[in-house]
Order: C-alpha cells, then sequence, then structure tokens
C-alpha cells in the first residue's frame, strides 16, 4: 500500500523526543508498505535530515525505509500558544497539497495537534482517501479541562473533533478513556482500537551504560523526570516535595528535571530562590543519553497537575521509558498510571509508588524519602517494572497491532468502494 502518515512531531530515536511515529511508520514499511511521513520541525526532534537545505520551505530525503517529507514550520513546547496555534494550521496548510497529489491507498493523521485532521479530511471528500485519526491527547476535552484556551479556540476545535472521529475509517487511541471520548463524537465502536505507548526495549534497559551529571554525588539517590516543563505537568509540586526533602534534613536524593516548555524559567528561578540545591535542571537529552541517564539514576518521577481528566485521558511517553529502564516509579496521577504502577496482582507485581494528586509535594517528598531509604524495595519494584515492560508494552508488539488497524482500515475500504461499483445502475441491465 501507499501510505501517507501526518505527523508534526516526529523524530527518529537520536532526537529528544517522542519517538512513536518512528516506530509505528517503520513497522509499516517493514511490512512491506510504502510510507511517506511529513513532518514539520519540531524542537528536540531529529529527523535524519539536517544535513539538506530546504527548499521551498521543505525537504526531502529517505530515511529509515521511509520518504521523508520536512516543512520549516518551527514548533515547540517553549512556544506560547499564539504561535503554537499558527505553527499547527501551517502545518496542516503545508501537507493539504501533498495529500492531494496522489492516490494514496490510506493516510494515517497523528494528533496532537488536531489541526493535522484537516489534510485528511480534505483528501477524502475530494479523492475518496480513507484515513486513520490517531488521539494521543483527546482535543478539545483536555484542553477545555486544563483552562486557559480561549472559548472561540475551543468552539473552533469541536467540529473539527467531531468529524475526524465519524469519517474516519478507525480510530486508534491511546487509552481507554481516549477511546471513550472518539465514541461519544459518533466514532463507530467496533472501528476504535486502544494502541496504548510502548517501551523502547532495545533503547532502554539493563544493556546500557549510565551516566550521571557531574553534580549529583555517588552517595545520592536520582529521582528523575524527563518531559515537558509546561503547566499541564504540575512541576512547581516537585519543588515542593524538594523543599520538603530539604527542610526535613533529607539529603539522599536529587530531583533531576530533564527537558524545556514554558515554564522552565520560572523553576529554575524559584529553584535558585528557595535554595533548593538538591534539584539538577537539564537541557532536553537525545534518547540515547536519556536513556544513560536512565541507568545511572534509581528513581523515575511522573508529575502532572491536578486535573481530574488527566487520569484517564493521558499515556505519558516518560512512563514507559521509566518502566524500560527497570526504574521503580513515583507518581502523582491517579487513574490508568495508578494502576498499572499496582499491577494486577497475579501476573504484574507492583513496580512503583502512586500518591494523590496535587497537595503540597509532602506526599512526592516521603515517597521519594522511602524508596531512597529502602535499596531492596528499589531492587523489587525496579525488576518488576522491567518485567511489564518486556511482557506487556513492548512496543514491537504495539507496533503490530497498530499496522494491522491501518490495514484493515485501507482493506474495507478497497471493499467498500468495488461494492458499489457492482451496484447496477438506474436505467442499465444489472
Amino acid at each position: 500500500m501507499r501510505i501517507l502518515y501526518l505527523h508534526q512531531h516526529f523524530s527518529l530515536p537520536a532526537g529528544a523526543t517522542a519517538t512513536r511515529a518512528f516506530a509505528m511508520a517503520r513497522a509499516l514499511a517493514i511490512r512491506g508498505h510504502a510510507v511517506t511521513l511529513a513532518c514539520g520541525r519540531y524542537a528536540g526532534a531529529t529527523t535524519g535530515l539536517e544535513a539538506l537545505p530546504f527548499r521551498r520551505g521543505r525537504r526531502t530525503g529517505r530515511v529509515a525505509g521511509l520518504d521523508l517529507v520536512e516543512f520549516a514550520i518551527p514548533c515547540g513546547n517553549a512556544q506560547g500558544l499564539a504561535a503554537r496555534a499558527g505553527a499547527f494550521l501551517r502545518f496542516a496548510a503545508a501537507v493539504a497539497p501533498l495529500a492531494l497529489r496522489r492516490s494514496w491507498d490510506v493516510v494515517v493523521a497523528s494528533s496532537t495537534p488536531l489541526t493535522v485532521a484537516l489534510p485528511a479530511l480534505l483528501a477524502r471528500r475530494l479523492r475518496g482517501t480513507p484515513f486513520v485519526f490517531e488521539i494521543r491527547d483527546p482535543w478539545p476535552e483536555l484542553p477545555r479541562a486544563m483552562g486557559g484556551v480561549p472559548r472561540p479556540l475551543l468552539a473552533a476545535m469541536e467540529p473539527l473533533a467531531t468529524a475526524a472521529c465519524r469519517r474516519a475509517a478507525a480510530v486508534v487511541a491511546l487509552s481507554e478513556g481516549m477511546a471513550e471520548t472518539a465514541i461519544a463524537r459518533g466514532a463507530d465502536p467496533e472501528q476504535v482500537a486502544v494502541v496504548p505507548n510502548g517501551c523502547d526495549l532495545d533503547l532502554f534497559g539493563p544493556q546500557v551504560a549510565p551516566w550521571r551529571p557531574p553534580e549529583a554525588a555517588s552517595w545520592e539517590v536520582l529521582a528523575v523526570y524527563a518531559g515537558a516543563h509546561g503547566r499541564a505537568n504540575g512541576l512547581h509540586q516537585l519543588l515542593d516535595a524538594a523543599a520538603w526533602l530539604k527542610g526535613r534534613g533529607v539529603r539522599s536524593v536529587r530531583l533531576v528535571l530533564v527537558g524545556e516548555g514554558a515554564e522552565k524559567p520560572a523553576l529554575t528561578a524559584r529553584a535558585a530562590r528557595e535554595g533548593l540545591d538538591n534539584v539538577t535542571f537539564l537541557d532536553p537529552l537525545p534518547k540515547p543519553r536519556l536513556a544513560a541517564l536512565l541507568a545511572g539514576s534509581q528513581i523515575g518521577v511522573q508529575c502532572l497537575a491536578p486535573v481530574p481528566e488527566f487520569a484517564e485521558w493521558t499515556a505519558p511517553n516518560k512512563l514507559m521509558d521509566y518502566l524500560a529502564a527497570g526504574l521503580p516509579v513515583v507518581s502523582n496521577l491517579p487513574g490508568r498510571a495508578a494502576r498499572l504502577l499496582d499491577g494486577d496482582g497475579t501476573t504484574f507485581a507492583p513496580c512503583g509508588i502512586s500518591v494523590p494528586p496535587g497537595g503540597d509535594g509532602a506526599a512526592l517528598g516521603r515517597a521519594l524519602a522511602a524508596l531512597a531509604a529502602d535499596p531492596a524495595r528499589r531492587r523489587r519494584l525496579g525488576e518488576a517494572a522491567r518485567a511489564q515492560a518486556v511482557l506487556r508494552w513492548d512496543r514491537r508488539l504495539l507496533a503490530e497491532r497498530f499496522c494491522s488497524v491501518v490495514e484493515a482500515a485501507a482493506a474495507r475500504s478497497r471493499d467498500a468502494v468495488g461494492a458499489a461499483a457492482t451496484v447496477p445502475q438506474p436505467g442499465r441491465a444489472g
């Protein structure tokens, strides 16, 4: 099949951002499909085309079995709302001609942003091209729950999200909660599949040589948060935990915050102002370097702002990285993530500690201090984390499921077209 894969934030594993699109597109290519992937210039991403110049706003090349088209449209977590919205719309406009120019067998439109559905919907309307809509975060449900997004913008998202869910040949959601939002918008429940984020077991794991930042003492337990530093992440709670630890004389824990985002300047300023010398800030790290840091650390930290909807509507990549690295996890996210950390009581043992969302950081601080003081418990939870990663979240197996959804969606569309062509036309012999 000829597949057009649209994902604005694409990166190879050498980059410092999520690589799900690479894994899924690469799996489709390995199965013999001709995959063209279109992306923008996402902060921290590595596309493999960096040595090539942009010509008329794009550059193209063959990367890892994919035909890659990269548009010169910068985007990143550090941008403000208006700049990111502009980048989202520019990308949708740039890829629309590509979606219409060739006879694709299927288009995969992977959000966020939600605007990636626009060229897919256009190709369906004008060319009859089926598309698979992937929901990584439910928009506008999640922005509305967080607040701070102008009402006209939320109102504009509503018909687009509904159209994408109803007109897609299939919907892929990263969690059951996200799948429910698609069904509520009119998606056929029979064509909604849950394909969660998975673990890259080749990149993360016990085979990786450890690395620690130079300011980390050999006796310190490193608790790593690796991800966006935005309002949704609620990272002031981690500084609250650092202050709680310092105030109680717990010197055995160092919090390491890796990443970028609009909140990072305020976080670093607060840490300096309060003398939180038990916190280290690092710029985004390429995935191989992050894997080395996790190999040299003892705890993975999952943190989000206390928004109730996050419980079932999020599927953080960082959590999968921690599990693959064999780290026990401390998380303040209820719902799906808490159930994962609790284990199922039979096949999967507990692999972390869940604390209540929100609060003043004391619960996070107590959980970190308890793990720091108990190496045997850390080892037990870490072994359970790696076991769950291998048996339940291997990304290669999840990619096979994703490929099956895409192939089935294209086959149904072909069958529907073929059936329509055999229906006798009025006034003609059948």
